[in-house]
């Protein structure tokens, strides 16, 4: 038995942080010199339930969170041909996982909020698919949408995880209109395109006319910014059958992983 009296005097000792053990002291996991921990847990976490749902390679679909299925002007296509394609993609692409076990290819990869994100997520929920959704916190705090896969449904803090996450399984890249996030995740994958970082993916954007109306690829090339080639890094669709057609003309290959 204890003696009270060593459990009296060494009560300071076992109330001090520094004897919590390392991995159920929540106060050290958030302090600074963890970040680096941190950054590599959002790695395994995501990268452990991927593996365990056989997830080999994805499609991924950018796209605004404002959009809505009964949005005025354009929103309410963009919507609906969203949710087509990620049925479609989800159908033929090899998400369905056989009975014999073999990878899951092309599931449909969205940054887990609502608009075209969500509209994505729940064409591959129209038909029974599995599909991902890579959260991110945020002030005003994000919440997940109700179609993506609960198992698959993840949180980050950091955008660089999150991103490297969305890139890695990536086979193709199709991008409807949005606006500063959209941009910024199309953009990454150009760089990593252009600059041969990542396999030779097909990166589709969808509505060339609000693509040409918000960005002037031609001016940049003008100005030497990027090499004239540089635009035959992506192309154009106007509805989900034009982006898968674009997709398999690009060398996707339904049921196959981009190495």
């Amino acid at each position: 038995m204890t003696d009270p009296e060593v459990v009296r005097l060494n009560a300071a000792q076992m109330a001090s942080p520094s004897y919590r053990l390392a991995a159920l002291d929540p106060d050290f996991l958030l302090s600074d010199p963890m970040r680096g921990v941190r950054f590599m847990m959002e790695y395994a976490k995501a990268e452990s339930a991927l593996r365990a749902w056989g997830v080999r390679s994805t499609i991924v679909v950018f796209g605004s969170a404002r959009v809505g299925e009964d949005g005025e002007g354009q929103h309410g296509r963009w919507y609906a041909e969203a949710r087509a394609f990620g049925r479609l993609a989800s159908e033929r692409g090899g998400a369905m996982q056989a009975a014999d076990g073999r990878p899951r290819d092309n599931v449909i990869t969205t940054g887990g909020g609502p608009g075209i994100m969500g509209a994505a997520n729940r064409g591959a929920h129209d038909v029974g698919a599995p599909s991902i959704g890579f959260n991110i916190t945020l002030p005003q705090e994000q919440e997940p949408n109700p179609w993506s896969t609960p198992e698959l449904t993840f949180r980050f803090h950091y955008f660089a995880m999150r991103k490297m996450h969305l890139a890695m399984r990536a086979n193709a890249l199709v991008v409807f209109p949005g606006g500063f996030g959209t941009f910024d995740e199309l953009f990454e994958l150009l760089t990593l395109r252009q600059t041969d970082k990542s396999p030779p993916i097909p990166i589709i954007l969808f509505d060339e006319a609000y693509w040409r109306s918000v960005i002037n690829f031609d001016v940049l090339i003008e100005h030497g910014m990027i090499a004239a080639g540089d635009v035959r890094l992506f192309r154009y669709a106007e509805d989900a059958e034009g982006i898968w057609r674009s997709l398999l003309g690009c060398g996707l290959k339904p049921g196959e992983s981009i190495e």
